[in-house]
């Protein structure tokens, strides 16, 4: 079974899979985070640190433990979502995506003709999957789409119900702005909340994953609890700091 369709496995039997997303271009803390247990790290390529060196040894080291890779794209744009397939990712997440229109060119860049225009050169990706075949490597990818705005909000049911997407994707932060509110503030309270709210039940009415980015382990367990399935509990780069930073605040007390 490919590492995407272990993902798909957990959600068709009603299960949450969980994620640490990483900011940190580095194998060892990827291999890490699926040895305490993420079911996937994804490796984020439009805020990260990584570049496509260490993206490849990521990759590696994320299937040679056992989890799935998936990679945020820095863009909408298909040649950077076939380049992460071709790498070896299980999946991509497309930031930013404002209409189905827009849903409909993710997924098209992720399925080769007649349903999709991906050139065909899969380099580590028929190692992942286990195939070259066009019709199995188009078939293990997963595609998350992120609503992050307020266009993207007004439009989420017709994004949602786009052929071959797999799921929507919440960047809280972003998605702050897209309403003016502060990211990460208090302020963003019920209207942020009552956004999130709708994406999710426009995911639950077309059938796809929900996910949602977190800041740790209780957010996550309450996203888990409101219904979504793709649920990462934090950066790694966040983790890291604030470990730390509480064992030196032991240490010191």
């Amino acid at each position: 079974m490919s590492a995407g369709n272990r993902l798909r496995a957990k959600w068709t039997a009603g299960e949450a899979t969980f994620g640490m997303w990483a900011a940190i271009p580095s194998s060892l803390t990827a291999e890490l985070a699926v040895g305490a247990g993420c079911d996937y790290v994804c490796i984020d390529l439009q805020h990260g640190l990584s570049d496509e060196t260490a993206t490849v040894s990521m990759l590696s080291a994320i299937a040679a433990a056992g989890g799935t890779a998936l990679v945020r794209v820095a863009w909408n744009e298909p040649w950077l979502i076939m380049r992460a397939l071709d790498l070896g990712a299980a999946g991509v997440i497309v930031p930013l995506v404002g209409s189905a229109e827009e849903a409909a060119r993710a997924v098209r860049a992720c399925k080769y003709p007649p349903d999709g225009i991906r050139s065909c050169g899969p380099i580590r990706a028929q190692l992942v999957v286990g195939s070259a075949a066009p019709s199995e490597l188009a078939g293990a990818v997963l595609c998350f789409v992120m609503v992050e705005t307020a266009e993207g909000l007004e439009r989420v049911d017709d994004i949602a119900a786009t052929a071959g997407l797999d799921g929507i994707y919440i960047g809280p932060a972003d998605l702050s702005l897209g309403l003016g509110l502060t990211p990460g503030s208090a302020v963003g309270g019920r209207p942020l909340e009552d956004a999130i709210a709708r994406v999710l039940s426009a995911c639950d009415a077309a059938g796809v994953i929900a996910g949602m980015h977190c800041a740790g382990g209780a957010e996550a367990h309450a996203r888990v609890e409101a219904g979504f399935k793709l649920v990462t509990v934090g950066v790694d780069a966040s983790v890291f700091r604030a470990s730390v930073e509480r064992e030196l605040g032991r240490a010191r007390s």
